[in-house]
């Protein structure tokens, strides 16, 4: 439901700010008073086609935003697109027009987040669908007259074309199946010939630790320098236990370190925990220093591992180079390649399995389209009966309408291609309805068509009717009236209409009109000068008063006198309230 709309230098209208009803609001006011500019801002706010036009003179940027209430389908959307509602359960879209030169920039956001156009048409499906001379073009759609006719049929049809649905996603998956298979094959031989020969080079390699070259390199660094470590590990057994030249090893430095502070121990115990950690440090070398020996002898000269050594880290760095930067991604490339020779090579279905499998699910979903063909057929007809006798109170009482059902092909939705065929007139052929109804006509099949789906959960909780009851009689504006409160009670209707048969239904009504005001123009480089110009603004009025909507309503009925008007346009409210009274019971 539409809440709140602020409009800010958007054609003739500076600023505006509207709070909307649920039920049914309606805007009045002379003609040319400015009441289809205020559909057009929530038209542009939606999504709706913008030119520089629409930016108010003298300004450079013109501004709408647009609070609703949200529904379940708009939680729904909100969530798939993960923007989250407003503290108040409301979703705010604003959209900005800007001049820059002579191109115009819009930018669009929905609860302050930027969105693209393709987002706001999705959006735009859950909020309002407008009904007006110029704005049908939705309804000639083929598709959404079979979705119209879907909804019509309610849930047993619906349930059934969602098992189409699910019956076609397996067709497609057989068919998609089979036909890679058919296609595919000698790729598939080629792709596999390459990966037999890269798994052969990997296979004689024989990789299975990551840290092997590492591990290889360390050991040839250490086959390069036997001869070193050898020496390396005699100087320092004898500078740690014994020395051959008669000089002081560490061992034997400790030991005279131990004797010494033994002896003072036995005039001072306080030295006794000096003695503990030298005695420690004594025992500590001597281990060292029988470890390098034994270190130092094992070391021996081993050219032919070093050869092999080295072959083997130059095969694992070409690998390397080949493969993968590191040995642990081509240990994880061989896995892969393992894994899909695996799927190049099974063989579990064959190319007549695949075929089997194809024609059971194309038989499958055949028969689902057409029960669910048969349930449209039955809905179909309901639809025709229904629709006529709305339209008989419209003045439409010799209307042929035909919804026609011709096959097409599978789709998700089934075998159906759904076409509305509508003759206004008698002896006239039908023809589909984008070819033949006018303008006046359209607007009343649209509202007849939208009583028929009152009892439906609808996407749009908006409905929004611009003149539908132009150029009708009494008795047809009567009935125009009584279907617009009727779709009131399920939706939030907003109608522009210059009947007051119309306007007393109203459960919010709005009074439009120009205005002529004076104000220092934009451009102004000097504000202090005071000048100013004529400008025309749209003013909008909420008649919140009995006297003000009985005074509106006498405007509206035009030619007669003040008082028969006034008398008339009681007379109108006081039939509404009653009219309005069993539902409010």
């Amino acid at each position: 439901m539409l809440a709140l709309l602020q409009i800010k230098n958007f054609t003739l209208i500076d600023q505006l700010e509207l709070t909307f009803s649920s039920g049914l609001n309606v805007l009045t006011g002379e003609t040319g008073a400015g009441k289809s500019i205020i559909l057009d801002a929530i038209d542009v706010v939606l999504g709706g086609k913008a030119h520089s036009r629409l930016i108010r003179q003298g300004s450079n940027q013109a501004i709408i935003e647009a609070t609703w209430r949200i529904n379940l389908s708009l939680q729904e959307w909100l969530n798939e697109q993960e923007i989250d509602p407003l503290e108040d359960s409301t979703v705010v879209v604003s959209r900005e027009l800007t001049l820059f030169g002579n191109s115009l920039r819009s930018r669009s956001r929905i609860n302050g987040v930027l969105v693209n156009r393709q987002q706001l048409s999705q959006l735009r499906t859950n909020l309002v669908e407008i009904t007006a001379q110029g704005q049908t073009v939705q309804l000639m759609n083929s598709v959404i007259q079979r979705e119209l006719l879907d909804l019509h049929g309610g849930d047993v049809l619906l349930k059934q074309r969602d098992r189409v649905r699910s019956f076609y996603e397996v067709y497609q998956i057989a068919q998609q199946t089979l036909l890679n298979r058919r296609h595919s094959e000698q790729q598939r031989l080629q792709r596999l010939d390459l990966l037999l020969y890269q798994l052969k080079e990997l296979e004689e390699v024989g990789l299975n630790d990551p840290s092997e070259l590492n591990q290889l390199e360390q050991e040839q660094e250490r086959l390069s320098h036997v001869v070193d470590l050898q020496q390396s590990s005699y100087q320092v057994y004898q500078l740690l236990y014994q020395n051959d030249q008669g000089e002081c090893s560490v061992t034997d430095s400790l030991g005279q370190a131990e004797s010494i502070l033994l002896n003072m121990a036995n005039y001072d115990r306080s030295v006794e925990p000096i003695l503990a950690i030298v005695r420690d440090a004594l025992n500590l070398v001597v281990d060292a220093g029988h470890l390098v020996n034994s270190y130092g002898d094992q070391q021996e000269a081993d050219p032919e591992r070093l050869a092999e050594v080295g072959e083997r880290i130059t095969l694992l760095k070409r690998i390397c180079r080949k493969y993968g930067s590191t040995l642990a991604e081509v240990i994880t490339y061989y896995e892969k390649l393992q894994q899909e020779k695996d799927e190049l090579t099974d063989q579990s279905q064959t190319i007549e399995e695949l075929e089997k499998n194809y024609t059971e699910a194309e038989i499958v979903l055949k028969q689902a389209c057409e029960q669910l063909t048969e349930l449209r057929q039955q809905a179909a007809t309901n639809l025709e009966k229904q629709l006529i006798r709305e339209l008989k109170p419209l003045g439409m009482d010799k209307i042929i309408f035909v919804c026609q059902i011709m096959p097409c092909s599978f789709s998700a939705t089934g075998a159906d291609m759904v076409i509305f065929y509508f003759s206004p007139n008698p002896g006239e052929k039908i023809q589909p309805l984008s070819e033949t109804a006018s303008g006046g006509e359209m607007s009343r099949f649209l509202l007849a068509l939208k009583a028929c789906f009152s009892h439906v959960q609808d996407h749009s909780s908006t409905l929004i009717f611009d003149e539908i009851d132009a150029g009708v009689s009494g008795k047809v504006t009567q009935a125009i009236a009584d279907k617009l409160y009727q779709l009131s009670q399920t939706h939030q209707v907003l109608c522009v209409t210059h009947q007051p048969l119309v306007a007393a239904m109203a459960d919010a009504h709005f009074r439009v009109g120009k205005q002529i005001i004076e104000e220092l123009p934009i451009f102004s480089e000097d504000p202090t000068v005071g000048l100013s110009e004529i400008r025309t603004v749209v003013r909008v009025t909420p008649l919140n008063s009995l006297q003000t909507r009985r005074d509106e309503l006498a405007f509206l009925t035009g030619g007669h006198s003040a008082d028969e008007a006034i008398a008339f346009a009681e007379s109108l409210l006081m039939k509404a309230a009653m009219q309005r009274k069993p539902q409010l019971t």
